[in-house]
């Protein structure tokens, strides 16, 4: 796509500009996470997809042009094992180097399992809402209105359109299933121009324009609840709304319609994730956390460029687009990690990884039922994550071990690593890896007890005393052993262990917990969940 890479980019770095707006919408002034970062540009996608070794190719580039942190806005395919996952390998040789990676969790969701870029030496980020949600109402001939979700910055004659149903629109009697949904082909462009067209399925919206259709009312059947653009004015209803405009469609003799610009309301629910945004758990590794954090994916403002269109089929072109992704949702907390480092320029990839995910806010797990396997730690927090109190530490061999620990072989290894590295005799748990959450896969329906070992570092007040403060949801025990940590210096190590235990879960569960530090300044939050 033309002017992801320019959306992207001005997410983390761009310039303040002020007046900025899509035709109107989400007007106001638009501005980069840390805009006065530089930035360097790998191409890696192109017409037909983006390949692996070009990903390679960018990694070695990036690390080699001695960049401080990359941003990958590309959605794998979940379970591709580490070996052939271009963004792990080059994530680990970029982490070697000193080097965090933040990737996008996907666009597969709302399904569970489908978390790409799970690998632990980067941050996989999930896309969240905000407050912002744009919103395009049709009004049919009756004087009803009805609220339904675009990005329309067209409207309909001011006056009443023809409506009518795909179904009733099909170029020929084999055709009515396909017209129902308004595919490609299947509308008779005699019976459509000059009319909006009712359509079961939301689609590009092309083959209603190329039939002559002047609007589309289209059913969001997968509820998705994501604002598109279209190339003519567009709504998509759920399927309350679209039983009302069936029963006026198909009672009314000469029923008409019209689509209103988009407008701009207040979500006081956000932010919540993103339908499309891919889930946990690991398919990989399972009992470590994926997404690890969320961020704001959905109706994002950022520059375009202008050799882009706003969609596919509309030749118009902005200067800013409103697009949607964890793609979109990524350069957000690349920001973070940008702004960490200018306070912090010594710190290794985990221990920024660490602050931004102890700091984020945990959302609202009744709204979002796969909760941490939906939005890892929470809500990004770009202040509090500067400032920490104390981090979670992790180096190259820590990761080593962990793919020891998993059962990779010598060869899988070297593979990975490019270098000689090869598993000690001492064999351990994938849960014993120095990560900020905790998360554990068991069986169903079996009492369970699973432990982590865990060890922080003091980056906060020289002299200092943390204590523990567990959250657990019903059905689950936690337990921390030391309860209390002392600090007398600054850098200085503690380990603590922490015990989940449970009688059962049921298949499909997921049991969510928490252990936080506090000092009374600093509060160190660590997920932690159990599923089934």
């Amino acid at each position: 796509m033309v002017g992801h890479g320019t959306h992207t980019a001005s997410t983390v770095a761009g310039a303040a500009v002020s007046g900025v707006s899509l035709y109107g919408l989400a007007r106001g002034t638009a501005r980069g996470g840390v805009p006065s970062a530089r930035i360097a540009v790998y191409k890696v996608c192109w017409s037909f997809g983006c390949d692996e070794h070009d990903m390679l190719a960018a990694f070695d580039d990036a690390i080699a042009d001695g960049v401080d942190v990359i941003s990958a806005s590309v959605g794998g395919v979940a379970g591709v094992d580490y070996n052939y996952d271009g963004i792990a390998i080059g994530s680990f040789h970029a982490m070697r180097a000193g080097i965090l990676t933040l990737a996008s969790a996907g666009n597969a969701g709302p399904d569970k399992g489908t978390a790409a870029n799970v690998a632990p030496w980067l941050v996989s980020v999930a896309a969240s809402t905000i407050d912002r949600r744009i919103v395009t109402q049709v009004e049919i001939g009756n004087h009803e209105r009805f609220i339904g979700q675009s990005i329309n910055t067209f409207s309909t004659q001011k006056d009443f359109l023809p409506f009518i149903f795909g179904r009733d629109a099909a170029i020929s009697k084999n055709s009515t299933w396909p017209a129902r949904k308004c595919f490609l082909g299947s509308l008779d462009p005699k019976l459509v121009k000059g009319k909006i067209v009712l359509c079961e399925k939301v689609t590009a919206g092309t083959a209603q324009m190329d039939a002559g259709a002047q609007g589309v009312v289209m059913i969001d059947v997968d509820q998705s609840n994501v604002p598109f653009a279209y190339p003519l004015p567009v709504t998509t209803v759920d399927w309350n709304t679209a039983g009302r405009l069936w029963e006026y469609v198909n009672k009314t003799r000469n029923p008409l319609a019209k689509i209103f610009k988009s407008e701009q309301v207040l979500d006081e629910t956000a932010p919540n994730v993103a339908t499309f945004s891919s889930r946990g758990p690991n398919l990989i590794t399972p009992d470590i956390l994926k997404p690890d954090v969320s961020a704001p994916g959905l109706a994002i403002l950022a520059a375009w460029s202008p050799n882009g269109t706003i969609a596919r089929g509309d030749t118009r072109s902005v200067k800013y687009n409103i697009i949607s992704g964890t793609s979109m949702a990524c350069p957000h907390v690349t920001g973070v990690a940008v702004y960490i480092k200018t306070f912090h320029p010594t710190w290794s990839p985990a221990a920024i990884a660490s602050a931004i995910v102890t700091t984020a806010t945990p959302m609202n797990a009744t709204r979002n039922l796969d909760a941490e396997l939906a939005y890892g730690a929470g809500q990004i927090d770009p202040l509090k994550a500067v400032h920490p109190g104390l981090v979670y530490n992790a180096g190259e061999a820590d990761f080593v071990q962990m793919l020891c620990n998993q059962g990779y072989n010598t060869t899988a290894i070297r593979l990975m690593t490019g270098d000689q590295s090869s598993c000690s005799a001492k064999k351990g748990s994938v849960r014993d890896l120095n990560y900020p959450s905790m998360a554990a896969k068991v069986g169903p329906k079996d009492p369970f007890s699973v432990r982590f070992n865990r060890t922080v570092t003091n980056v906060g007040s020289a002299r200092s005393t943390y204590r523990a403060v567990v959250r657990a949801s019903s059905g689950i025990h936690v337990s921390v052993e030391p309860k209390v940590l002392s600090f007398h210096a600054l850098n200085q190590k503690q380990e603590f262990v922490v015990t989940v235990s449970g009688a059962e879960l049921p298949e499909g569960s997921v049991a969510s917990a928490s252990v936080v530090w506090s000092d009374g300044w600093h509060s160190v939050r660590s997920p932690i969940v159990v599923f089934t």
